[in-house]
């Protein structure tokens, strides 16, 4: 059978026992995101009318705030995959609490048709982010007869399109009808345009009053339409596969959540769990790998973004010291995300069978597009520097600056040997976690850990608890994912394209981390017309742990938030 694609199309109007900041934080980060990871729903928007006054307020009836959902299939609003999102035990108590405080009228459309001008643009492409949008819904009850029906078909396409597409900022009309799965439901037939507009726009002018004051349209709601409703709205959200939306939970009145799976929670600025708020959720890669993020930061959702990119067997609890000054350097005028790469957890059977530098530059383009960043500045460490040098090279547009510390920008000969003599101490002490699954274990972790460090370090009563944490995380680390993840260090070479480069970037190392102060030094002198390298002193392989205030301050100042890059 054919798909019949559609649209769910949503009004809700929040009672007064809910707040807007807890109505937001849920819809934006809870509500919408889950929807937009069904590979079925290609796109999620909110939008906010526009057409509400003192003396015709936002009510049940006339409710403020309306989303739309392009759906593949609308067959698929059937289904498993998506009726579960509304009933236990994937449904979190924060929805269903939540839903009893908003009156929610959910309608399903299925497609009849569409129409373009030049002005057109798709909103659910990153690119487009911030872009505003205006949305002009019109629905129409018919007087009985098939041929009512077609009438206001043939007004559309002979008329009132082609004089609307003459009104300044129309971008697209689409055409619609009550879904079967509403019909069988018992509700009425209905028809829905959806007009869509810049923001500035003639709505109102001469070409609009033109297409609305036709003999043919005074005909068409004479004796065809026997009920019409329009409102006028303005885009207020676009939603992603992952939650973003920080300035909700710098309100007070928000309250902590989590999904009932725990892998998303949302920590407000009253939360006791986390220094500031924050996110903590996922993002899927299109091979199936589940990569754990956090982001945390300004409020403003457009805030320039700095990702973190870790090196191999830890997780991004590596940057918190880091994290804590950069934000407090810039006055919270970041936003900063860092992730948990592939190879952190064992790999499904769908994830790519050889794990590259530029699958893992893929990955964060992945995550760009998720949170719906259209760039970002990049930092990386070891393997996530090399990750976040050949990111900026390969994807200039995405990446607006890097900082790539402590890394190469050719895989040494001898990395497979090493690396796989390091795999050999794994497999030989065979150690697992609770749940039975191999993990990397005690002997690797402690000889890695003992390579990063300086031996200061061990002596300094603030580090140490740090060494021990950061040797936890590679013990603990999945040895089939850092099997996989290592080979990614076997083979890559920067040198070639690194002369070309004409973006922003730096580099900055431990200065006791090995042979790499002079190695890195040359790669700063061979890119584009040569770029500065930041020695941090006391530091090894991380100096984000071991020193990070230095690191932090390197990085705003490259960045233009703290004094002079000197």
């Amino acid at each position: 059978m054919a798909p019949t694609p559609g649209i769910l199309y949503v009004t809700m109007q929040p009672r007064d026992t809910l707040s807007a900041a807890q109505f937001h934080d849920w819809y934006n980060n809870e509500h919408g995101p889950s929807r937009l990871r069904l590979s079925f729903c290609h796109n999620g928007f909110r939008y906010r009318a526009s057409d509400l006054t003192s003396s015709n307020p936002a009510s049940e009836t006339q409710p403020e705030w309306m989303a739309i959902y392009d759906i593949e299939d609308m067959d698929y609003l059937t289904k498993d995959v998506y009726t579960r999102l509304r009933k236990e035990p994937v449904q979190s108590q924060r929805e269903r609490d939540t839903m009893k405080q908003i009156k929610v009228d959910r309608r399903f459309y299925d497609f009849l048709g569409e129409w373009k001008g030049e002005g057109f643009k798709k909103l659910e492409d990153v690119g487009n982010e911030g872009e505003g949008n205006v949305m002009v819904t019109v629905s129409f009850t018919l007087y009985d007869g098939e041929e009512k029906e077609k009438e206001l078909e043939r007004w559309y396409e002979e008329e009132h399109v082609p004089m609307l597409m003459k009104v300044p900022g129309w971008r697209r009309t689409r055409r619609f009808v009550t879904s079967y799965l509403d019909l069988k439901d018992g509700k009425a037939k209905e028809f829905l345009a959806l007009h869509e507009y810049a923001p500035h726009n003639g709505l109102g002018g001469p070409e609009f009053k033109a297409a609305t004051s036709t003999p043919w349209n005074d005909e068409i709601y004479k004796s065809v339409v026997q009920k019409k409703g329009r409102r006028v709205y303005d885009l207020y959200y676009t939603f992603g596969s992952a939650p973003r939306d920080l300035g909700s939970l710098y309100d007070e009145r928000t309250v902590e959540a989590s999904s009932t799976d725990s892998t998303t929670k949302t920590f407000p600025v009253s939360s006791r769990a986390s220094p500031r708020p924050a996110i903590e959720s996922y993002i899927t890669t299109p091979d199936g790998v589940t990569l754990p993020y956090r982001l945390e930061g300004s409020s403003d959702p457009h805030a320039p973004l700095l990702v973190c990119v870790n090196s191999i067997l830890v997780d991004y609890g590596i940057w918190d010291d880091f994290v804590t000054a950069f934000l407090s350097l810039t006055n919270n005028k970041y936003r900063v995300l860092r992730f948990n790469t592939r190879g952190r957890t064992a790999l499904p059977s769908t994830s790519a069978k050889l794990i590259t530098v530029d699958t893992l530059a893929t990955d964060l383009i992945t995550i760009l597009d998720a949170i719906r960043a259209k760039t970002a500045s990049i930092v990386g460490v070891s393997l996530g520097g090399a990750t976040a040098l050949n990111a900026g090279l390969t994807h200039p547009n995405r990446i607006s600056s890097f900082i790539s510390c402590d890394t190469n920008a050719v895989a040494p000969p001898s990395n497979p040997k090493a690396w796989g003599e390091r795999i050999a101490v794994c497999e030989k002490e065979g150690a697992k976690s609770d749940s039975g699954e191999p993990i990397v274990g005690t002997e690797l972790a402690e000889m890695t850990v003992r390579r990063w460090f300086t031996a200061e370090s061990y002596a300094d009563s603030e580090i140490l608890p740090k060494i021990e944490r950061t040797k936890e995380m590679v013990r603990t680390n999945s040895l089939s994912g850092f099997k996989e993840s290592v080979k990614a260090l076997y083979e890559y070479d920067f040198r070639n394209r690194m002369a070309g480069f004409g973006g922003k970037g730096i580099f900055v190392v431990g200065k006791s981390d090995g042979v790499l102060p002079k190695t890195m030094k040359d790669m700063a002198d061979s890119l584009g017309q040569g770029v500065q390298l930041k020695v941090v002193e006391g530091a090894g392989h991380l100096p984000m742990v071991e020193r990070p205030d230095e690191v932090a301050e390197f990085v705003a100042q490259f960045l233009g938030y703290v004094g002079e890059w000197k």
